[in-house]
């Protein structure tokens, strides 16, 4: 027998090995009820293993960001005087545009500070969903549950009625 009738009978053998299997597990998925169990059951074993995984991962990003973003405030604080709060916000503005390309961390924290020197929060989160990257943004809206800023805890924590717009809202 020459080399390639060799190869040819292995190749044979294989493909009728194979087929073989895969009639059998077909039948056996048909027609057998503690075979479809048991398909069934890891099944569900394996849907639960991906819930606790993305779960686990989902966990680990959240801390990650807080402990980041503690990091950074510590390091680098939001100033409460009003006159640098401006060029602060224009500056942590640009940085974050700068670092939106490479480090969706960083550039999350700087929009962050932008947004707690910001007088009106609502419209800058606004401002973001339309022009930040997606990936940016929604770590920043993790951080704003995170770590609400002042100007932001103030909006969440007002009663319904203290939320109606006075006249000098509405000028």
């Amino acid at each position: 027998m020459s080399t390639m009738n060799k190869v040819l009978a292995i190749t044979a053998v294989a493909a009728t090995a194979i087929t073989g299997y895969a009639i059998y597990f077909d039948y056996q998925r048909r027609n057998s009820v503690n075979f479809r169990k048991s398909l069934k059951k890891k099944q569900i074993k394996q849907n639960k293993q991906k819930e606790k995984e993305l779960k686990e991962s989902k966990q680990s990003k959240l801390d990650s960001v807080k402990k980041a973003l503690i990091e950074d405030l510590k390091s680098n604080p939001i100033p409460t005087d009003l006159n640098e709060r401006e060029a602060f916000f224009m500056e942590q503005v640009a940085t974050g545009e700068q670092k939106a390309k490479d480090n969706h961390l960083d550039a999350a924290i700087c929009f962050y500070k932008a947004l707690a020197v910001y007088p009106n929060p609502t419209d800058i989160l606004g401002v973001y969903q339309k022009t930040v990257p997606e990936e940016v943004y929604e770590l920043v809206v993790m951080m704003v549950a995170i770590a609400p800023t002042q100007n932001i805890s103030s909006i969440l924590n007002k009663n319904p009625a203290e939320m109606k717009p006075t006249e000098e809202d509405l000028d």
